[in-house]
């Protein structure tokens, strides 16, 4: 299959922490590659270089075919990226917001109300369209960032932690649409999350971070049979158990890296 995404060796350091330290992983086209990892593991810092917003310190990556660095421009033409934080404006319609996103992402004129019209039918907010956002349950808007990510056409979505604060029934209508974009088979997905139960329904291949590396990786088959746990929970918490006890450090090594985690959210 063709590598939607690939990194070899990719680094981001932070004074003299590692925040991303190696990375190598492949994602291949139209799957959805989940990575899980607590928090500071460096998971949203490897996001925001595959997504040209922090450029790596060392090592190599190519998103949508592009290399991140030497052609940044054509990877942000390809991918759409939905972030931790609240990314919609609350004092604009939901519709007024993929208005803006579509200027923002250079949707040609002529085809911004159809594709405003299918990115709403497709995240079943048309009855909402045209309320403001600051009167959205906490799911319509993740729906609608995601709405707003997917109206160029991307050939590579980045969620980071897409459903974190959902309630259940919020959870569940992202999961459809999520599945059902991986099903068109035309979006390739990274995804960042701490939910098992979302990674188990929703990935093709899951990578376990821990402190900036890559502990393990491969479909839920291949980490059953090599951890020989049949739980996710326990495959991970095994991934990072194993990664503690090869770790050193001093009191003062623990610190700066709590500090550096803190300032990466």
């Amino acid at each position: 299959m063709v590598a939607a995404i690939e990194t070899r060796d990719l680094t981001r350091a932070f004074d003299d922490v590692l925040a991303v330290d190696r990375v190598s992983l492949v994602a291949d086209a139209g799957t959805i590659y989940g990575l899980l990892g607590s928090n500071g593991a460096g998971k949203s810092t490897l996001i925001k270089m595959l997504t040209t917003l922090l450029p790596p310190t060392s090592g190599s990556a190519r998103v949508a075919g592009y290399d991140i660095v030497r052609k940044a421009q054509l990877v942000r033409a390809r991918t759409g990226y939905v972030p931790q934080l609240v990314s919609a404006d609350s004092q604009l319609t939901g519709r007024e917001n993929l208005l803006m996103s579509a200027r923002l992402y250079g949707v040609p004129r002529r085809e911004r109300t159809q594709k405003i019209a299918d990115a709403l039918a497709f995240m079943e907010l048309g009855d909402a369209a045209d309320r403001l956002v600051r009167g959205y349950s906490g799911g319509m808007i993740r729906r609608l960032e995601i709405a707003q990510a997917l109206l160029h056409g991307p050939e590579v979505l980045f969620l980071d932690e897409p459903t974190v604060g959902l309630d259940p029934v919020a959870k569940q209508t992202v999961w459809t649409r999520l599945k059902e974009l991986r099903e068109r088979g035309r979006t390739t997905i990274l995804l960042t999350t701490h939910d098992m139960e979302e990674a188990e329904l929703l990935c093709d291949r899951i990578a376990i971070m821990h402190h900036g590396r890559i502990q393990t990786d491969g479909t839920l088959a291949d980490l059953r049979a090599a951890s020989g746990a049949t739980r996710l929970e326990d495959i991970f918490i095994r991934a990072a158990a194993g990664a503690m006890d090869t770790e050193q450090g001093d009191f003062r090594a623990v610190a700066r890296e709590r500090r550096t985690a803190h300032r990466l959210g």
